[in-house]
């Protein structure tokens, strides 16, 4: 294993692998029930109190794949640090599938894919494995500017 290799949460969205930094990545949730976001986009999947604190949460693959994660057993919240400028970080959750196993990469593994994807700004370059081409996500480019302000208004007022 190379002295410079980052540990990544793994995951699938429809059959393909992505990884999430763990080093962004608070803490890994069983899949629970949520409050609901009323007039939010689809997916949005709602909110939860996490150590005395509402978290928003965004489902993952009704973002990337216009349908909502499975439920089951591996499907999980990654709590993740999203990064606000001028306001540190905040919480967020990303509900992400098959999420029970990590990677080791160095960050110079990952590569431009050659595919820009306007759409999909969080769509990160990709390393290659012997399981092919897991994708990072990044996660600051996750939400737009409008979302961020409905999710974070009170943070982003004080």
């Amino acid at each position: 294993m190379r002295a410079d290799a980052v540990l990544f949460l793994q995951f699938q969205l429809g059959r393909d692998r992505y990884a999430l930094d763990a080093r962004q990545v608070a803490k890994v949730l069983p899949l629970i029930s949520l409050k609901q976001i009323p007039a939010a986009p689809a997916w949005v999947a709602g909110a939860f109190v996490y150590q005395g604190a509402p978290v928003p949460v965004i489902d993952l693959n009704q973002l990337a794949l216009g349908r909502p994660a499975n439920r089951r057993l591996g499907t999980r919240i990654a709590l993740v640090h999203y990064p606000q400028p001028g306001a540190g970080s905040h919480l967020l959750g990303i509900i992400v599938e098959q999420a029970t196993r990590t990677l080791r990469h160095a960050p110079s593994d990952f590569t431009d894919c050659g595919i820009a994807n306007d759409a999909a700004p969080y769509l990160g370059p990709v390393a290659q494995d012997a399981n092919g081409l897991p994708q990072s996500i990044r996660v600051q480019d996750l939400l737009p500017a409008p979302v961020q302000a409905l999710l974070f208004r009170e943070a982003l007022e004080t």
